[in-house]
C-alpha cells in the first residue's frame, strides 16, 4: 500500500519538482487549461484536483501516486486553532488570504524574484463590478515590490 501523505507535504513535494522541472506556475497552469492563480494554489493545498488534472500534474512532474491521491482531497482551508475573526467582512478576507496566500506568494517570487509587497509603500482600491449573478466586489491591492538585499 502506497504512503499516505498530506497536502502540506504533497505541497512540498509539487515545489521541489517544478523547481527540479524547470516549470513556471504559469506553465503548470496552461497545460491544465485553468487561471496560474487557482492551480498554484491548488498544487499548494488550497483546492482540490479531479483526477485528470492530479494524473496530468504527476506526468509534467514526475510526482509519486501518494501526492496525485493528496492532490484530490478536500483541503481544511483556515486554521483549526487559531482565532479567527468574527466580523463577517473581515473574515472572508481572512479566508481568501488563508486558501491563496501561498500561491500568492510564490507567484510573486516567481515574477519578481525573493521579496515582498510593501504594505507601507502601497494602495488600495474597492470597486462595484456589475454582474448578471449579482454584483461583484473587486479589491485591488497595489503596493510596491521590495527585494530582499542579502
Amino acid at each position: 500500500m502506497e504512503p499516505i501523505i498530506s497536502k502540506r507535504d504533497a505541497a512540498q513535494h509539487i515545489r521541489v519538482a517544478r523547481h527540479r522541472a524547470g516549470l513556471s506556475w504559469a506553465q503548470i497552469a496552461e497545460e491544465l487549461g485553468v487561471d496560474k492563480e487557482w492551480s498554484t494554489a491548488a498544487l499548494l493545498g488550497g483546492h482540490p484536483l479531479s483526477l485528470s488534472q492530479a494524473t496530468k500534474v504527476q506526468q509534467l512532474l514526475g510526482l509519486d501516486d501518494a501526492v496525485v491521491e493528496a492532490l484530490q482531497m478536500q483541503p481544511y482551508r483556515g486554521p483549526l486553532n487559531h482565532d479567527v475573526a468574527t466580523d463577517p467582512t473581515i473574515y472572508r478576507f481572512q479566508e481568501a488570504l488563508t486558501v491563496y496566500g501561498p500561491a500568492l506568494k510564490e507567484l510573486i517570487h516567481e515574477e519578481f524574484g525573493d521579496g515582498i509587497m510593501s504594505a507601507i509603500n502601497f494602495q488600495m482600491n474597492v470597486q462595484r463590478r456589475a454582474d448578471p449573478a449579482g454584483d461583484r466586489v473587486v479589491v485591488t491591492f497595489d503596493g510596491k515590490f521590495l527585494d530582499y538585499q542579502w
